[in-house]
């Protein structure tokens, strides 16, 4: 089967009553391509983990899909505080949240790792008060 599609979504930031909406999209749209039901959940919690963290921490962010035959490759780039320690960002349980996030439910420090643990190649690269980038690419395995 060959799969090729890419689109850009724009994300407010702040925009909590939207959360999710982007990367439902996203799982219905490679549902509907046929993409394997893993691959489909690993893109879900990658992209909906990405919403999450743009809208809770910057201003505006951009999630960008392409799929081709062999990948899912997922940019996002976000104008927000960046990050100021990658390293302690990337650990399980680490959070910046404050405490309007963690009220309604958000901050658990989760994000990044879930990231992580879905895709199979991840680039975070970040600038103190510019903006945050992530690279995500998850493999297509249709053997």
């Amino acid at each position: 089967m060959s799969f090729n599609y890419e689109q850009s979504f724009t994300i407010q930031g702040g925009n909590f009553t939207d959360a999710g909406v982007v990367s439902v999209f996203i799982k219905r749209t490679l549902q509907k391509m046929g993409i394997p039901s893993e691959i489909l959940r690993r893109v879900a919690i990658a992209t909906y983990e990405s919403e999450i963290n743009i809208i809770s921490y910057a201003r505006i962010g951009i999630i960008y899909i392409r799929v081709t035959p062999e990948n899912i490759i997922i940019n996002i780039d976000d104008e927000g505080p960046g990050i100021e320690n990658i390293e302690l960002a990337m650990r399980a349980g680490y959070s910046t949240a404050d405490e309007k996030i963690r009220e309604m439910g958000f901050g658990a420090g989760m994000g990044i790792p879930n990231i992580i643990n879905c895709s199979d190649d991840f680039k975070l690269t970040s600038e103190v008060s510019k903006g945050t980038h992530l690279r995500i690419l998850i493999n297509i395995n249709t053997n």
